[in-house]
């Protein structure tokens, strides 16, 4: 391949025709993990690929070697090799069985990564908090997943039972991951700010065997006791055979005493362990089938009971690998930190990059605490950070606020950077040009997109392909990716669709967890991605594929698609021109489409959360409906805007468009608990009620 890689011509932005401006192209690629993977490839078949859009290609045609050569280069551990990589002309409904054959173990992989020379006495993990950080070795993480696991086998969990964490995103939460991982039993996370009803929306459906909880949180300088909160959770879990108490916070919180467990009792994290009685044994890692279930995760549930979505080890092992090692560039020694909570997917993509070699840096605790709007910078700064990933909404409030960490008067020094990642939401143009003024302009800033139901990515950072502003760099490899229009045909790169998968891929899930059988968790399956398109993978999102830079511009949630006059865009267009030109004096915004019984078109809804003593006035109104006329189109100023107190929002911070929509369009609908704020709907209802 040599030199060869070249860099793609600068694109030109579909809104504006103007050429879009380059804002990063890695100075020496060929250094790349993933250009020393395409030459070993070329060597291999024969090829002469030499960019990244003729290994992507290779990617999504040759699935079978495609991911056996990733299976190989990343290094999977594995106590028997596979007899195939995937079934031949495989369909991605009923999901195929990848690596058929082989045995492997997703714990043992994370804690002793092939391939890979490691100083066992080195940072595995970095604890951080408001108050500090310490750090934990290689060994010290194997010993302390070892008695875990020694503990939870002489509680009777075996392969296929389900262990819970209430927890927040430490490294007692790991080992307890680890721990069940190792056994063969399937993990699922909860965040501790989840209000009870959430949890149990969840975590009665899987009916966990042991409950690992906190004794308390400390967020934003103050400590909230979780007694409460637990006492009502083990309430809600009749077959609970054990709960497990971690000291989080020093002689707060919770108390073993006087909690009911279900079928078991409530042991501190100590007893627990010295239960197991001998600690001595060496590791022990069960080796399972490829498909075997490792994680459980959820569907955000704003409009109903959460959906379990179980996804397999092998599957999230090797698509994070590949992740991790060609399209982040990772390598031992490298420290990431993500800012994210247990239940967020990213939270788990995080721990597998331990896989690679690196070392994870857990923060708990408030974004902007005790250091305001520089906590993070700094937390970067003082422990080395090279890949600080977050959300779209973090990186956007720093940007309304001018915070330049590097320059006067905070000179914080940032060059370990090598990349940011931002998900949760589309990242704004303006946002990558704040980034790539305020922080090095070396890193590669990766915009992602996948999500829950994959739990990776479909859109990814990439070393080979520059960044421009307002796109995910490429596909990733392996990930057959498309628009499709809504009679369910291709549509050409540069203009807008719903978010398709045509091919199989390894980290699809297994099913959804239903405790009456399991056709009704893969009825529920079909349903949930192969419904719109039969035998093509609905993702749910509308994007654009760019015509010169093969880039991607997330455009919002497929539901939550706008369609005044039948023109379909969506609301995260509508979103970029509000950051870009009104930051400062509108805070957020929601922007939904309603049509009612009586509506002979769809009228398009935008209600402005207002900074603190401004006003959503007529002014404002005629000022923002044109600039949207004039950077979008006339087709896309809103029929009604108006102000509002606040925005529905996840737990990740995700906006509730559709229960939003919902309730302007008259639907009676249930709320579900993982909307955080759920009690400003109300107001919602009572402006539907009026206008």
């Amino acid at each position: 391949m040599g030199s060869n890689i070249p860099q793609m011509a600068n694109g030109t932005n579909k809104a504006t025709g103007k050429e879009k401006r380059k804002l990063w192209a890695h100075p020496d690629p060929e250094t790349t993990r993933m250009a020393e993977f395409m030459r070993g490839v070329n060597q291999k078949y024969g090829l002469k690929l030499k960019s990244y859009d003729d290994l992507y290609r290779w990617s999504i045609n040759a699935i079978g070697s495609f991911w056996g050569e990733v299976w190989e280069f990343t290094g999977i551990t594995a106590e028997k090799h596979y007899s195939e990589v995937v079934p031949k002309a495989a369909p991605l409904f009923p999901r195929p069985d990848f690596f058929a054959g082989s045995r492997l173990n997703f714990a043992e992989n994370l804690l002793y990564p092939a391939k890979l020379k490691i100083d066992e006495n080195s940072p595995a993990i970095i604890e951080a908090t408001e108050t500090g950080s310490s750090t934990i070795s290689w060994a010290q993480l194997r010993s302390r997943v070892q008695k875990c696991a020694l503990a939870l086998r002489s509680h009777g969990v075996v392969e296929l039972d389900r262990v819970a964490g209430f927890l927040g995103n430490h490294a007692n939460a790991v080992v307890a991951m680890l721990a069940a991982a190792s056994i063969g039993a399937v993990w699922t996370g909860v965040s501790p700010d989840t209000g009870v009803t959430a949890v149990l929306e969840r975590l009665v459906q899987i009916q966990p065997k042991v409950l690992f909880v906190d004794n308390a949180v400390v967020y934003n300088g103050k400590t909230h006791s979780s007694h409460q909160k637990v006492e009502e959770i083990l309430a809600g879990l009749k077959g609970l055979k054990a709960g497990v108490i971690f000291e989080t916070a020093k002689g707060h919180g919770v108390k073993v005493e006087g909690l009911q467990v279900g079928e078991g009792k409530m042991w501190t994290y100590e007893e627990f362990v010295r239960s197991a009685g001998d600690l001595s044994g060496p590791p022990s890692f069960a080796q399972l089938p490829p498909s075997h279930p490792l994680y459980i995760l959820y569907s955000s549930g704003t409009t109903g009971a959460p959906k379990c979505i179980v996804h397999s080890a092998a599957g999230t092992l090797i698509q994070h690998k590949k992740e991790h090692i060609l399209h982040c560039d990772i390598r031992p020694g490298d420290r990431m930190l993500y800012f994210t909570t247990t239940t967020w997917m990213m939270w788990h993509w995080l721990i597998s990059a331990l896989s690679a070699g690196c070392a994870i840096v857990l923060y708990d605790g408030s974004p902007f605490h005790p250091h305001g709007d520089l906590s993070l910078p700094l937390l970067i700064q003082d422990l080395k950070i090279t890949h600080f990933g977050t959300s779209a909404k973090y990186l956007s409030i720093l940007e309304q606020k001018r915070i330049f960490p590097m320059q006067e008067p905070h000179n914080l020094d940032l060059s370990s950077l090598k990349a940011i990642y931002s998900t949760g939401s589309p990242l704004a143009p303006s946002t990558f040009e704040y980034v790539y003024s305020a922080y090095p302009s070396s890193l590669n800033l990766g915009s992602i997109t996948g999500g829950t139901d994959i739990i990776s990515l479909f859109g990814s950072p990439c070393p080979l392909v520059p960044v421009y502003p307002g796109e995910i760099q490429c596909s990733g490899l392996g990930m057959a990716i498309a628009a499709y229009s809504p009679s369910g045909v291709p549509v050409p790169d540069g203009e807008d669709g719903d978010l398709v998968c045509t091919a199989p891929f390894p980290c699809q899930p297994v099913t959804f967890f239903s405790s009456s059988s399991p056709a009704a968790g893969q009825q529920k399956y079909r349903d949930a991605y192969f419904e719109t398109f039969p035998g093509v993978w609905h993702h749910g999102d509308f994007v654009r594929f760019e015509k010169e830079t093969k880039g991607l511009v997330m455009l919002g949630r497929s539901d939550g698609i706008l369609k005044p006059s039948g023109v379909r865009f969506g609301s995260a267009e509508i979103y970029n021109i509000l950051l870009k030109h009104f930051g400062g004096r509108v805070a957020d915004a929601i922007c939904v489409g309603r049509r009612r019984e009586m509506d002979t078109d769809e009228t398009v809804v935008l209600f402005l959360k207002m900074e603190e003593g401004m006003v959503c006035d007529e002014g404002l109104r005629k000022e923002i409906s044109g600039v949207i006329r004039k950077e979008l189109s006339a087709r896309h100023v809103p029929g009604v805007i108006d102000e509002c107190f606040e925005i529905p929002v996840t737990g990740n911070g995700k906006k509730v468009e559709i229960a939003i929509k919902q309730i302007l369009c008259g639907m009676n609908i249930k709320v579900g608990a993982s909307v955080m704020n759920k009690e400003c709907l109300e107001w919602y209802r009572e402006w539907a009620e009026t206008h």
